[in-house]
Parts: structure tokens; C-alpha cells; sequence
């Protein structure tokens, strides 16, 4: 089990196996989650959309910078079985 210290702000810093263990790239962000007894559930935080917000970008309802090429949509589709965001 790995200790953490906590700084006078009470922020703490995950070690490196930590987040590489929960597959964190620098710049990502973690998910917490409060449980009984004083315990927290942490997780990588990864980026949902809608089935509803894919639609949008190929309706033109979504504001893109430019239209999404079939290479961008397969890119977003193998991201998203990957559990990646696209472009990461």
C-alpha cells in the first residue's frame, strides 16, 4: 500500500507507478469517488460524449472547426474502443 504525504495547501501527489497503474498521462485528470468509512475510489477520469453530440458533427448541428473527414470518424471511433481520447 503506498503512503502519501499531504502538503499544508492538502494536496497530494500520486507516485509514478500509481498513475501509471491507472494508465494517467501528465496533463489527465483522475476521477474520485467518496466511500463509507472514509475511503476513496480513485480512477482515471475519461472524457464521455453522446451518441446524440457524434450525430450533431455529422448533421452540422455541432460548431467544428472544420468538417470531420472519414479518417477523423475512424480516428474517433478507435479511440473510443480504446478508451482513448482521440488525438492522445
Amino acid at each position: 500500500m503506498a503512503s502519501l504525504a499531504v502538503t499544508v495547501k492538502g494536496q497530494v501527489t500520486l507516485k509514478r507507478d500509481l498513475l501509471q497503474h491507472l494508465g494517467i498521462q501528465p496533463g489527465e485528470r483522475v476521477d474520485l469517488e467518496k466511500l463509507p468509512g472514509g475511503e476513496l475510489r480513485v480512477k482515471a477520469a475519461r472524457p464521455t460524449g453522446t451518441i446524440d453530440g457524434f450525430f450533431h458533427a455529422l448533421d452540422g448541428k455541432a460548431k467544428l472547426e472544420k468538417p470531420l473527414s472519414i479518417e477523423d470518424m475512424n480516428n474517433v471511433a478507435a479511440a473510443g474502443w480504446a478508451g482513448k481520447l482521440a488525438g492522445k
